[in-house]
């Protein structure tokens, strides 16, 4: 026997229960990437507090430490680049940010391998140790350092060398030795403390976007649009479909099935009713009713602003959304106008966040965010 609901529906059950699978599948998948993101800021915190070196470390190896310098990492396996062009690269920052992208294993264009062997990182320097000599690039003078998105390459410029160069590494060894790197770096320039803030603002932000456990869907909340195959969407195209034909033929004009051809009769000039017997007279034709032009409509305003994903945020023509994108620290002047502002927003000096609530606040990484608001639920990105 068919199980039905309290109405008796066997379809709105089916329903339901549809729904229901469909929201647990979404919620495990989106909970299990926030997990895995959580795991993964939370290591390079400890490892931001822990990171500390040695010159025991060095034993064995071909390199000379000059006096308070430690080892702090080495990797057995990299192969030493060079550019084959001239290029500016980024002054050295203290940013720690997820890769867009898993990397590819594969050299970019313009940049040749010149060596293989070692890379160490020091509290003073990165070394490369390869077969053919050392290559060295402290801190001190490196003037820009940039990481490639797509590639496990990392490129640096320092003062005393002309030629950009830098290391091509195992792809699961990147990410890692780009974040040690960073915190050998922040360590030289006494500005650990700033990576340390750095995390703990990151970790604060990923717990506001800790995926919610959806609400169970009841058979009573199943619309009659769900018993069509494909739901309101196939209804939306079947109304447009219907008020598209007739106005189609109507702008179509087709001729008239009984009379003759409209050019021809029209060219001939009338005959006389004397000359041509009243049966073989064509029948007298309509007035042909002509059409006044039709005035040019006023230019749409475009969609491009709104008509991509916004993640949720409301509809708006400044972009906004909350797809955790770059993050606004001075909004439009009439934000108010397409979102809930909680009062005194422009008293805010931070970047643009939602509460819990559903309104939006100028005091985003400030302590007390949102505090009469339940708390910072998720950035506001553009």
């Amino acid at each position: 026997m068919a199980r039905t609901e309290s109405t008796g529906s066997t379809w709105r059950y089916r329903w339901a229960q549809r729904q229901n699978v469909r929201r647990v599948s979404t919620y495990h998948g989106a909970e299990k990437a926030w997990r895995r993101r959580d795991d993964e800021l939370r290591r390079l915190r400890a490892l931001a507090a822990d990171f500390h070196g040695s010159a025991a470390a060095g034993a064995g190896l071909p390199l000379e430490l000059v006096d308070d310098e430690v080892v702090l990492w080495a990797l057995p396996a990299a192969q030493l680049v060079e550019v084959r062009h001239t290029t500016v690269l980024p002054a050295p920052d203290l940013t720690v940010a997820a890769p867009a992208a898993p990397l590819r294993p594969r050299r970019p264009d313009g940049v040749r391998v010149t060596d293989a062997g070692m890379a160490v990182i020091t509290s003073r320097r990165l070394v490369m140790l390869g077969g053919r000599g050392r290559r060295d690039w402290a801190y001190g003078r490196m003037t820009g350092l940039a990481h490639d998105p797509a590639a496990p390459v990392t490129l640096i410029q320092v003062l005393d060398r002309r030629r950009t160069s830098g290391l091509l590494l195992p792809t699961d060894a990147a990410a890692d030795f780009r974040f040690k790197l960073t915190l050998a770096f922040a360590d030289a320039i006494e500005q650990r403390a700033a990576v340390l803030a750095q995390l703990d603002e990151l970790i604060a932000e990923h717990d506001q976007l800790k995926p919610f456990r959806p609400a169970v869907a009841t058979p009573a909340q199943a619309r009659l649009s769900s018993r069509v195959p494909g739901g309101r969407r196939t209804i939306a195209v079947a109304a447009g479909i219907a008020l598209l034909v007739p106005a189609a033929l109507f702008d179509s004009n087709p001729s008239d099935p009984a009379g003759g051809a409209e050019v021809a009769a029209a060219a001939t000039p009338a005959s006389t009713p004397s000359a041509v017997p009243a049966l073989l007279r064509p029948a007298a034709r309509p007035p042909t009713r002509t059409t006044a032009p039709k005035r040019p409509s006023a230019p749409r305003p475009s969609s491009s602003a709104t008509s991509g994903p916004r993640c949720g945020a409301p509809e708006n023509p400044l972009g906004y959304d909350f797809c955790a994108g770059t993050r606004i620290r001075r909004p439009a002047a009439e934000v108010c106008d397409w979102f809930d502002c909680v009062p005194q927003f422009w008293a805010g000096r931070g970047y643009l966040v939602q509460c819990r609530d559903g309104s939006v606040s100028l005091t985003g990484g400030r302590a007390g965010a949102c505090a009469d608001h339940r708390g910072v639920r998720r950035s506001v990105s553009q």
